[in-house]
């Protein structure tokens, strides 16, 4: 596993569901309630596991769209996440408000085959509050709050780093 460099990254600690924001200081500056993956971790495509390991944001998707734009295949649909919708899609994966697209950066173990973070479309994602209750309820994403993923979006460039960890 790749060691820290001494530059700020995020840090996903699933065995207490938060994302952190690490200064080059070491010191934890933001906390975010998050939810892992509900299969728990791991990197095999098709298991719905958050992978573990060293990560960098790929892409940042969905600047300017408003807060619960809904998302497919990475693209806004024009809807916005409400009630009736969730009341007739009960139990949906709901991809919400802007997306950050991870890519692995260890080779064999996130990244290339069938462990790549990127192929398996592993995303950093709003979700509507209740799919961020303090316990892993993803098929693999981490997911925050709309409100906690328009503060991060508006604080993270493409190619910072993430750490996932149990």
């Amino acid at each position: 596993m790749r060691q820290h460099t001494g530059s700020p990254y995020l840090r996903v600690q699933a065995g207490v569901q938060t994302l952190e924001w690490i200064s080059d200081q070491g010191e934890v500056v933001w906390r975010w309630p998050v939810s892992t993956a509900r299969n728990g971790l791991g990197e095999r495509r098709g298991s719905e596991c958050t992978p573990r390991g060293w990560h960098q944001i790929r892409a940042k998707i969905g600047a300017g769209q408003p807060s619960d734009a809904i998302f497919r295949g990475r693209r806004p649909t024009g809807q916005i996440y409400n009630a009736a919708l969730e009341a007739k899609h009960p139990g949906q994966d709901w991809i919400l408000t802007r997306i950050l697209w991870l890519s692995g950066l260890e080779p064999g173990f996130n990244r290339y085959g069938e462990v790549d973070t990127a192929w398996r479309f592993i995303y950093i994602h709003g979700s509507p509050q209740h799919g961020v209750d303090g316990s892993p309820r993803s098929h693999g994403c981490i997911r925050l709050n709309s409100p906690d993923m328009l503060d991060l979006f508006s604080k993270v460039s493409v190619g910072m780093r993430l750490l996932v960890q149990d």
